[in-house]
């Protein structure tokens, strides 16, 4: 069995550059309203992209940062999103299938890979939109409001097959709660809160809640900490003033993940500790 994990390992990773090379170009046309279906072409000579050159990584390698036609800079975001997708994919199944029981009952894994393809799902909404709204300040509907359809499919299934309906309902009530709050939240100060970041929370807290009480209240808490910290490091460097306007959507996305990856553990040790006390 962990010879078989490090392989489905492997093909997550594979997969991931696929689609991080995919999410490169959503993050590049949807603001732009320019359709995914046609050619890829270099935005500055209109050359039509060759399909080696299109290749996870090693296209942006064999071409070194340039267009072949014109020789303009090609970005280096366009690896490192890739790189990073396929990360993030090895990872989502490291964590639910690394310590899979070899012994589990077919339908147990089957639980497990629809769980795999929900936090895939999450994951590459969380890597376009926080590469959208860096660039635009935007968290796009068409990204954000079919996610709800998605994740709730995804989840009702999981939950048919393992009979964990209170997971199911921890997840939607934590939607609704995390939707109200920031709904608040606006309302208090609307130059600090945008409607897409309203929208956004509701979906992760479908993500947080799945996992448990803890994820949700370590990832709410984990957005406002490291959007304050970064928040006051620009104030620091002289970048920014207490009025500026900074996207608060990554560091929502980036609460999201501390939350699923450690917010049962760090809930739970702050609770041991508080007992202790």
């Amino acid at each position: 069995m962990p010879g078989l994990t490090t392989v489905l390992i492997a093909a997550a990773g594979a997969a991931g550059l696929i689609v991080g090379s995919f999410l490169n170009l959503v993050a590049y046309r949807l603001p732009a309203r320019i359709p995914l279906t046609l050619e890829r072409r270099c935005p500055d000579c209109d050359a039509p992209i060759k399909r080696r050159h299109q290749v996870p990584v090693v296209g942006w390698l064999l071409l070194r940062g340039k267009c072949a036609e014109c020789g303009a800079r090609v970005s280096a975001r366009f690896p490192i999103v890739e790189i990073v997708t396929a990360l993030a994919f090895a990872g989502v199944v490291w964590y639910f299938l690394a310590a899979g029981d070899p012994s589990r009952a077919f339908r147990d894994w089957m639980v497990l890979a629809i769980l795999v393809v929900a936090y895939w799902y999450f994951a590459a909404i969380s890597i376009v939109l926080t590469l959208i709204d860096l660039d635009t300040r935007r968290l796009p509907n068409a990204i954000v409001l079919p996610s709800y359809a998605v994740a709730g499919a995804l989840f009702t299934i999981a939950a048919l097959l393992s009979s964990d309906w209170p997971s199911l309902l921890r997840a939607a009530v934590s939607m609704a709660v995390l939707f109200a709050f920031y709904s608040i939240l606006t309302l208090v100060r609307p130059a600090g809160m945008g409607g897409g970041d309203v929208k956004l929370a509701g979906v992760i807290g479908l993500y947080l809640g799945w996992i448990g009480w803890g994820a949700v209240a370590v990832g709410a808490f984990a957005a406002f900490l490291f959007g304050g910290i970064f928040g006051i490091a620009l104030i620091i460097m002289r970048r920014a003033g207490r009025r500026t306007a900074i996207p608060f959507g990554p560091w929502m996305i980036l609460g999201a993940w501390t939350g699923i990856l450690a917010g049962e553990a760090v809930s739970q040790a702050y609770l041991a500790l508080y007992a202790t006390a």
